[in-house]
């Protein structure tokens, strides 16, 4: 699956500081064990915990619920990634990973969206994929993109996750920076990638490595 953010998605050395008191919760997202856990909330750099809530104070976080949800999660996704893909993509993943499916709303509509994965890979670990995300350009620069990924990061280390991966376009530099910005350092240079012939960068983050004090 190959996405791209202009931000909207698709991150290099700059890691990402954690704090494991959440700011928010989301119904539905971590169940009935939410209150048991001591969840990362990652922060980048520079940024305070009332700066952060002060701007997400105006957007709503849903998780996945119904089909009916699916139109909007097209509508922004077409709008801003670089190929196109069939419904029968997004109901491969979403209906297989409900839980990594997240959607930011503001003034009653649905404004960011983020599509994701989480499969068993090589020596038996655990990889999540973030395959899509995407973010209304009337609702940029408000930290909507880096929550989406923050909040399915938390999710996927319920879930057992040992690293995430994804791809972004070498000239997508606001996704690049956003997910350097979390941690994520470029793996692979993959080689006209896209259908457009554009290189891709594959991105990855290790949540059990000690030094990014994810768990």
């Amino acid at each position: 699956m190959k996405c791209s953010l202009i931000i909207a998605h698709h991150v290099s050395g700059t890691s990402a500081h954690v704090n494991y008191e959440p700011l928010y919760t989301l119904s539905g997202m971590a169940g009935s064990h939410e209150a048991e856990l001591a969840l990362p909330v990652l922060q980048t750099p520079n940024e305070t915990k009332s700066e952060v809530t002060e701007q997400l104070s105006e957007i709503e976080y849903v998780p996945y619920e119904s089909e009916l949800q699916l139109p909007e999660i097209m509508r922004l996704m077409k709008a801003d990634l670089s190929e196109p893909y069939s419904v029968y993509t997004y109901r491969y993943f979403i209906h297989n990973w409900p839980k990594l499916c997240l959607m930011a709303k503001c003034d009653n509509q649905y404004v960011g969206a983020i599509v994701c994965k989480l499969d068993i890979h090589r020596y038996n670990s655990r990889r999540g994929y973030i395959a899509m995300l995407a973010v209304d350009k009337n609702y940029r620069k408000r930290r909507i993109g880096s929550t989406l990924v923050k909040e399915i990061i938390r999710q996927m280390i319920i879930e057992g996750c040992d690293e995430v991966v994804l791809e972004a376009e070498v000239t997508n530099s606001a996704a690049l920076s956003l997910y350097e910005n979390l941690g994520f350092v470029r793996d692979k240079y993959l080689h006209r990638y896209y259908l457009s012939g554009v290189d891709a960068y594959r991105l990855k983050l290790w949540l059990n490595d000690p030094v990014l004090e994810y768990c």
